[in-house]
């Protein structure tokens, strides 16, 4: 069924006028997993689980949205600040995520299933900025991809792009999570390139400025007044290894038989 829910993601993308996108990433965990409940500690008290949102939730799915390169490339053009086009593709695809999510509980309805979902972004509490339902800490749970540096989820397109996710009474299969991290700083290889991309320095291997980053989305913000609330930045994201793949996966792959053998 997830390669289902992937044609329909695909089938909404194709009727885009914008060609913001690359091929998405779907993947799934079922809700009874037992890192649910560690979000309450890792994340906050408050964090819904699942059956929070939906009362009889079986899995819950999540999907990544990767952007063309030349989006992240304009915006890192751009540093410090967001590019035009980083900010019109953070609203665009706030929109279709909507969307597809609105097509996917049509799909589950089809076979009887209730669904249900959240934003994709603007549920947190805006004095701890912690998210009620963080799509990232969810795409981890269900196999998508592991953390970075720079606090956002790698998968093996990358970073670059936008997370959405829906929670269904259907069964469905869940996804094996990673058994390696994708960020080349964690894999025990030099990077902290995110680290010195961030405008006001709020990244560190260890701490993250949660206030300094969040104020300097609401600057951004402030650069294109006619377009919709755009809190972006998104330069710890742009122009670094793993912007559009999973840098430690690929630089082991691309080491020789004789290389691996010697690590």
């Amino acid at each position: 069924m997830l390669s289902e829910v992937k044609s329909v993601i695909n089938r909404v993308i194709s009727r885009q006028r914008e060609k913001i996108w690359l091929s998405p990433i779907v993947a799934c965990a079922s809700a009874e997993d037992p890192l649910f409940e560690e979000l309450k500690k890792v994340v906050a008290p408050d964090h819904a689980l699942p059956q929070d949102l939906l009362p009889e939730a079986k899995s819950v799915i999540v999907y990544f949205l990767p952007f063309q390169h030349e989006i992240c490339s304009d915006n890192a053009g751009y540093f410090p600040v967001a590019s035009r086009k980083w900010a019109e593709a953070y609203v665009i695809t706030n929109r279709l995520i909507t969307e597809i999510n609105e097509r996917l509980k049509e799909f589950f309805k089809k076979f009887g299933y209730t669904s249900s979902t959240t934003p994709a972004t603007h549920n947190f509490d805006e004095k701890r900025l912690v998210s009620r339902w963080s799509h990232k800490h969810v795409g981890y749970i269900a196999g998508l991809g592991t953390f970075g540096i720079n606090r956002l989820l790698i998968t093996m397109s990358g970073c670059c792009g936008r997370l959405g996710s829906i929670i269904t009474e259907a069964t469905i299969e869940p996804t094996k999570r990673p058994d390696k991290e994708y960020c080349l700083e964690k894999s025990g290889q030099s990077c902290l390139k995110c680290v010195r991309r961030c405008p006001v320095e709020a990244l560190s291997g260890r701490q993250f400025d949660r206030q300094s980053c969040y104020k300097r989305l609401l600057d951004n913000d402030k650069l294109y007044p006619d377009l919709p609330l755009t809190d972006v930045c998104g330069q710890c994201s742009c122009n670094v290894p793993c912007s559009h793949t999973a840098p430690a996966i690929q630089s082991v792959s691309e080491l020789t038989l004789d290389d691996q053998a010697k690590r």
